[in-house]
């Protein structure tokens, strides 16, 4: 990664961090093409342990229906690259690492896609959703249709994103958390 990218990642997710601090939240994520990238963008940043609370690396794809409560049907007929599947990896992601006193203050976010270099099947490299899940009651942007799932709203986002396979993944945490920075805005 350039310096200057790495420097703006950085940038984003001490922000998203300084903000969950404020507001007294905390962030959990789910991945799988990223295979722990969006952990480390936080874990880099001084102080992340106060408000990110871990991620659960679901690469294969019973692991997200067994750890994450992915519908397993959903992943049957669909496969991993998925909106829904992303949603609920969110959800799964925030419900899996919300502990006592941490109840309704837990933001999911996750990662599911093809980073290359071929195509999966169907889907081609680059194609990405992410998700993202936030307890009832704040904001989503534009409310209409997002899955809502045990006292959680997730909103997914589809990429298509250019370049080789460690592009695909790095470029799949900045849109990450470009996407978590307007949520908390």
């Amino acid at each position: 990664m350039v310096a200057s990218a790495r420097d703006e990642v950085d940038r984003m997710a001490a922000s998203a961090l300084d903000r969950c601090r404020d507001a007294g939240l905390y962030l959990a994520a789910a991945e799988s093409l990223t295979g722990g990238l969006l952990a480390d963008a936080f874990v880099r940043i001084p102080g992340a342990s106060d408000v990110f609370l871990g991620s659960a690396v679901t690469y294969d794809i019973a692991a997200k229906a067994s750890i994450l409560g992915v519908d397993a049907d959903l992943l049957s007929s669909q496969g991993a690259v998925h909106p829904k599947v992303a949603e609920q990896m969110a959800i799964g992601a925030a419900r899996l690492y919300t502990q006592r006193g941490h109840e309704g203050r837990v933001i999911g976010l996750s990662t599911t896609g093809v980073a290359g270099p071929g195509p999966d099947g169907a889907d081609p490299a680059g194609l990405v959703y992410i998700g993202i899940a936030l307890p009832e009651g704040m904001a989503l942007g534009d409310d209409s249709g997002p899955t809502r799932l045990e006292g959680y709203r997730a909103r997914s986002l589809e990429l298509h994103l250019q370049g080789g396979r460690e592009d695909v993944r790095r470029g799949t945490v900045a849109q990450v958390l470009e996407r978590l920075g307007l949520a908390l805005a």
